[in-house]
């Protein structure tokens, strides 16, 4: 059992959504965080990295940074979201082991998953056919890490886990455009509707493929009050909401929320990705998983963190 609270944590992508919470909820339980900002720290740069992981004495990594997007951005650069990804987890990933850093966890993907596979999905049929070709860039080197992480911590005997969360929302979201996933993507759309009295807001697809969002802050509480059980935990392991709903639904949640009472249209020429992805949590579970927040109210949250700080910007 490791006394975590103790240690010098480094926090990578704190400027991220998921990086972000987790930062906030161990400074609140009194850890000694170390989380650099790109401009303090260059990620891909491995010489930097190791020099600052040796300097600063890390003796523990929660590695959240990654070139991360929605289905246009995956589309859009698939060679980029795999060099970056692999550059950001090689210099990451090699450093902390260098230095035989014991505990290290890393932040996966559902995209992992292949894109025709039964549901609810188990942490074994990682690789076991094809991926979605959406966001196959990312998924490849998010595969590459997890199983790297996964390599070492058999190879080392070290405390080194993967983490394969659902897809995530909450503050600190990107609320971007043309980068942002759905959740926080449909609040900036339904916002921007109401601002210029548009009726109607398009929905791509036929809004009936499925997809399983958390809440970010139940991911970073459960990381937090869970870690020092690092050494029992699998490989690797889901951590999902438990439940998925369709596109529309998450529309028609956002809409009620916003007070919008225009109409929706479907695009069926935009691409829509998987049919669904839900995972199988479990395992999860049995490691003292329980999200509580509900979609709702993680919707509500997440809506007034958005016109706080980006709305008006």
């Amino acid at each position: 059992m490791s006394d975590i609270a103790n240690k010098r944590v480094f926090i990578s992508g704190s400027r991220g959504m998921v990086g972000g919470n987790i930062v906030a909820y161990a400074r609140k339980s009194g850890w000694q965080i170390f989380a650099p900002s790109r401009d303090e720290l260059e990620l891909q740069d491995t010489s930097a990295v190791a020099r600052y992981l040796k300097e600063t004495e890390i003796e523990a990594v929660i590695h959240c940074a990654a070139r991360v997007g929605g289905i246009a951005a995956n589309v859009a650069a698939p060679a980029d979201f795999i060099i970056d990804n692999i550059k950001i987890d090689s210099s990451i990933i090699s450093s902390a082991r260098e230095l035989e850093i014991e505990e290290f966890i890393y932040f996966a993907s559902s995209c992992m998953y292949p894109r025709n596979t039964t549901q609810p999905m188990k942490e074994d049929q990682i690789l076991t056919s094809t991926l979605e070709p959406t966001n196959e860039g990312y998924a490849l080197s998010k595969i590459v890490g997890a199983k790297a992480v996964a390599a070492i911590a058999v190879q080392d005997g070290l405390n080194w886990r993967v983490l394969i969360p659902s897809n995530l929302y909450g503050p600190g979201d990107n609320f971007d455009k043309d980068t942002s996933h759905l959740v926080p993507s449909v609040i900036q759309k339904i916002s921007s509707a109401i601002s210029a009295n548009q009726s109607s807001v398009e929905i791509w697809g036929n809004g009936e493929a499925k997809r399983e969002f958390t809440y970010v802050g139940d991911v970073a509480e459960f990381v937090i009050e869970n870690i020092h059980n690092l050494n029992l935990w699998p490989l690797m392991m889901n951590l999902g909401y438990g439940e998925d709903f369709s596109v529309n639904t998450y529309y028609k949640e956002i809409a009620d929320a916003l007070s919008f009472s225009g109409t929706f249209f479907h695009n069926l020429s935009k691409p829509v990705g998987m049919e669904q992805k839900l995972l199988d949590s479990s395992i999860a579970k049995e490691n003292g998983w329980r999200p509580k927040t509900s979609l709702d109210s993680g919707i509500e949250k997440t809506i007034k963190w958005f016109q706080e700080n980006i709305s008006n910007d």
